[in-house]
């Protein structure tokens, strides 16, 4: 496991990067110690072969509280290059989790503000418990919700992203996953089998069309049809010189498990509470 002082990052034999946010004195809240820790560990994913998904969660009774409050005021006085500079890491890691090549899981283990909402809106799945309570509380403290704003915007949808930036409406579990910010919501008890029944899926599948995938999803949601056209067809022949595709079509005809699914099983519970 590798030592941190404000996340917690460990790797288990099936490929699963179990990554928690670890300060849960302050229910998880961001500071700039955190974006340079979950950068790090993120190189390190990046770095590892075997890394094939990551569970995001938090350790304690919330998932994440947003911005740490004394270090956003302690930008009040700051010359304006200083804060443009300060709200940067932020920015730069939820666009690394939008754009990670590999799934990342949001394991939501209670409630998440602000900031937090932003890293959910970042991640791929995102399985929440169903006593969790979600705002964007950030016009009520006179602040805006500028960084997370693109993700929270693209995951909700124009007209319930103003639904519920523009006043900090609470949303209650069901209501998040009704808006779409989570996609499942479970009791306490059940959090960790969903989390896992979603690691089954994941790992079923070919890390590197995963990847790609990913990539692809990105591109044709930000390029126009005649782009698309060109890109995807690309992207189809260069995955059939793949040895992916290569033993994935074998494994089909063979009758047998493609070899990325000579895993051992996933581990349960490994992320916080």
């Amino acid at each position: 496991m590798t030592s941190f002082e404000t996340i917690r990052l460990e790797r288990d034999p099936a490929g699963v990067a179990w990554l928690t946010l670890n300060r849960p004195e302050v229910h998880n809240a961001l500071n700039p110690t955190m974006f340079r820790e979950l950068a790090e560990a993120l190189d390190a994913i990046e770095a590892d072969p075997g890394a094939r998904v990551v569970v995001l969660s938090g350790e304690g009774p919330s998932f994440c509280a947003g911005g740490d409050f004394r270090w956003q005021q302690s930008q009040r006085d700051q010359p304006r290059a200083e804060r443009i500079r300060s709200g940067r890491p932020l920015a730069d890691i939820l666009a690394r989790l939008d754009g990670f090549p590999r799934p990342v899981i949001g394991r939501i283990n209670g409630p998440a503000y602000g900031g937090g909402v932003g890293m959910i809106s970042v991640c791929d799945v995102a399985v929440a418990v169903d006593s969790a309570v979600f705002a964007l509380t950030e016009v009520r403290l006179g602040l805006v919700p500028a960084t997370i704003s693109p993700y929270v915007a693209a995951k909700l949808g124009h007209s319930q992203a103003r639904r519920v930036m523009l006043n900090a409406k609470p949303m209650p579990a069901a209501e998040a996953r009704r808006l779409g910010l989570v996609h499942e919501v479970v009791p306490a008890a059940d959090l960790d089998a969903a989390i896992a029944a979603e690691l089954e899926l994941a790992l079923r599948c070919a890390p590197g069309a995963v990847s790609m995938t990913k990539s692809l999803v990105h591109y044709v949601l930000r390029h126009d049809e005649a782009d698309n056209l060109i890109y995807t067809v690309d992207r189809l022949a260069d995955f059939w010189e793949t040895e992916e595709a290569r033993e994935g079509m074998q494994s089909f005809f063979d009758k047998r498990k493609p070899a990325w699914l000579r895993l051992p099983a996933a581990g349960k519970g490994r992320a916080g509470s």
